[in-house]
């Protein structure tokens, strides 16, 4: 299975993104999603600044995959999607129908956002040129092992294997509406939080995560203990969601499990400490999102 760092999800300085991708071309990863999924008000990096960091990547050997916005909102938006649909140097991840429709039949990958839960659905994608689909979040190992039975041939599949899970999308922005700043002068707000912010029941629980117009799960998904598992369903590929800090050694937990270095049970036990907070794996067992199912095995 190869290893794919997923587009960054939260608002950080211009230099510090930039440091962080600098670096990531030493990580043992193999594929990297860019670009700007969550909210065009964030305008650190632009397009032009995202093809830079696109050309640095792929000079290290990454192949590279430019996301689109989930959510559009504006001509703008619009705009940089049929920029980015239209670019004939890398591959496209489509999070929403539009983007598919733009692509007009070309290859791309079928981002989590597409809502693809049953076979149907696979096919006709696949039949717009999807070369490789992304699981929904909330789906879970009995529902993927449903739909690889059924995946059209040279379809590949990747899951969603550590980070918070990004939830929905609203067009009202929540964490600017949490400093009592309208949307369209939020004071980007969003840049204060680099892993989100933690939204909490009145009894101190942990409920959801804040990040501008996405919602977030409050722990963080990790299915460091179903890499075999995921191994026999025919998964090819693996998506971690980039985080602020120690994002190399979770990159290095997961690969050590995969090449035999590393059981899962020590993996688990490196990443803990790492996550913003605890980690969780309910939705792949059929269960709560928030549920933390103990591992029946590991992987050797």
């Amino acid at each position: 299975m190869k290893l794919a760092l997923g587009p960054l999800q939260y608002y950080w300085p211009r230099v510090a993104t930039l440091q962080f991708y600098e670096s990531v071309r030493e990580w043992p990863v193999d594929i990297v999603y860019l670009g700007e999924t969550v909210c065009s008000r964030r305008h650190e990096l632009r397009l032009p600044d995202w093809i830079e960091v696109a050309d640095m990547l792929a000079e290290a050997g990454k192949a590279v995959v430019l996301s689109t916005q989930v959510l559009l909102e504006s001509g703008a938006d619009l705009n940089t999607l049929r920029k980015i649909a239209g670019n004939d140097r890398y591959a496209v991840e489509a999070n929403d129908m539009g983007a598919v429709h733009l692509m007009q039949g070309q290859p791309f990958v079928a981002g989590p956002f597409l809502n693809i839960y049953n076979t149907p659905t696979l096919e006709v994608i696949a039949g717009l040129g999807a070369t490789r689909w992304t699981m929904p979040l909330e789906m879970g190992r009995e529902g993927l092992a449903q739909l690889q039975q059924g995946r059209p041939a040279g379809l590949q599949t990747e899951v969603f294997a550590y980070g918070r899970m990004p939830l929905a999308f609203s067009a009202r922005c929540f964490t600017a509406r949490n400093r009592n700043f309208p949307k369209d002068n939020c004071q980007y707000v969003c840049m204060d939080h680099p892993d989100g912010l933690l939204l909490e029941t009145k009894e101190s629980q942990p409920f959801l995560t804040i990040n501008g117009i996405q919602t977030q799960s409050a722990l963080v998904y990790t299915l460091i203990h179903e890499l075999a598992a995921l191994r026999t369903l025919g998964v090819d590929v693996l998506r971690l969601s980039p985080q602020s800090r120690d994002m190399d050694q979770v990159v290095a937990a997961f690969r050590d499990v995969l090449e035999a270095r590393a059981d899962a049970g020590e993996a688990h036990a490196r990443l803990v400490p790492l996550m913003p907070a605890g980690p969780c794996n309910g939705y792949w067992h059929g269960r709560a999102g928030l549920d933390m199912v103990p591992p029946q095995a590991t992987m050797a």
